[in-house]
């Protein structure tokens, strides 16, 4: 996707935020609407300046037009993850938006060595219950394949070694990852990377 492209979308993100606070919806033009009407999954980063994760909801499932999904997801973050206090009004220009989005999961077999860290995501299923972690998590934490795909049991409230259960399912998927360099600054696209085979 293109940065200028991008950058409308995190503008966006801001934006719904921002007017969340007064209880109104943000405006969205029509070109916005044509130029994002396909539905990807999607997954918003809110981030402080010195790099810890203020909140990070998404939806793996290509569920809403992506302008929306941008919208929803935004304001998921910033007030709906559990994992945080609600964002205050504040705190909102010292925030750093990171936007992740997602291909279609694949089920894979659960094992270690069929996982390219920091290019694939991890999804595990067990029944009802699912955890998903961003495949740059591993890189940022600096996580092996196995490491990972044990955080992603944890994060689904399993047993770190869950996978192992043949009704356990593990998925994998890809992301563009786009930061903000600086709150309503420039933004970048985060390295790619490749595995051998």
């Amino acid at each position: 996707m293109d940065l200028k492209d991008v950058k409308e979308l995190i503008a966006l993100a801001r934006k719904s935020i921002e007017t969340e606070f007064y209880n109104q919806e943000p405006a969205v033009g029509e070109e916005i609407k044509q130029k994002f009407s396909k539905p990807l999954g999607i997954f918003t980063t809110l981030n402080t300046l010195n790099h810890q994760l203020r909140g990070c909801i998404g939806f793996v499932e290509a569920r809403y037009p992506l302008w929306l999904g941008v919208i929803y997801t935004a304001r998921l973050a910033a007030f709906k993850d559990p994992r945080f206090e609600p964002l205050k009004k504040e705190e909102l220009d010292n925030i750093l938006i990171e936007m992740s989005i997602l291909s279609v999961p694949k089920r894979i077999m659960p094992d270690p060595k069929y996982i390219c860290i920091g290019k694939d995501g991890l999804i595990v299923k067990y029944g009802r219950i699912s955890g998903l972690l961003l495949p740059q998590v591993a890189t940022e934490y600096n996580m092996d394949a196995k490491t990972f795909l044990e955080h992603t049991c944890l994060k689904a409230g399993l047993p770190r070694d869950c996978y192992k259960n043949p009704q356990v399912e593990v998925y994998s998927f890809e992301a563009e990852v786009y930061k903000e360099l600086s709150p309503k600054g420039d933004v970048i696209k985060e390295e790619s990377f490749s595995c051998g085979s």
